[in-house]
Formats: structure tokens, sequence, C-alpha cells
């Protein structure tokens, strides 16, 4: 799995994690899934992304979107 294929995944899972809590927990868990949806319209914009960060100092193989 290249890099950006675990950022987008990762965001996905989130997402979805974000959403289970906002239903089953609080609503106020909504604000977590408007920080992922910020954080992936920076990322898109700028090329820098805090998660890449992390999973390339975990070894995970480049790719073009995060160089």
């Amino acid at each position: 799995m290249t890099l950006d294929r675990a950022v987008l995944f990762f965001a996905g899972v989130m997402i979805l994690l974000s959403l289970a809590l906002t239903l089953w927990v609080s609503p106020l868990f909504v604000w977590f899934t408007v920080f992922i949806a910020a954080n992936l319209m920076q990322s898109a914009i700028t090329g820098w992304c805090p998660a890449a960060l992390v999973f390339k100092a975990l070894g995970v193989k480049g790719g073009c979107a995060f160089n």
C-alpha cells in the first residue's frame, strides 16, 4: 500500500468512526467529522498532511501526492 492510499484509507476510517460516535455517543462528535474534512481540504491544497508524516515514519512507501 502506498502512502497516498494509506492516508485515504485512514481518513475514511476516521470519518466512519466520527459518524458512529456522532450517532451513538454525542451529536457534538460531528465537529470531529468537520475537523477531518478540513484536514483533507488543507492537505489537498498544501500537499502537507500530518497523517502522511506518521505513515512515512512508520515506513510506508511513498506515493505521488505526498512527496
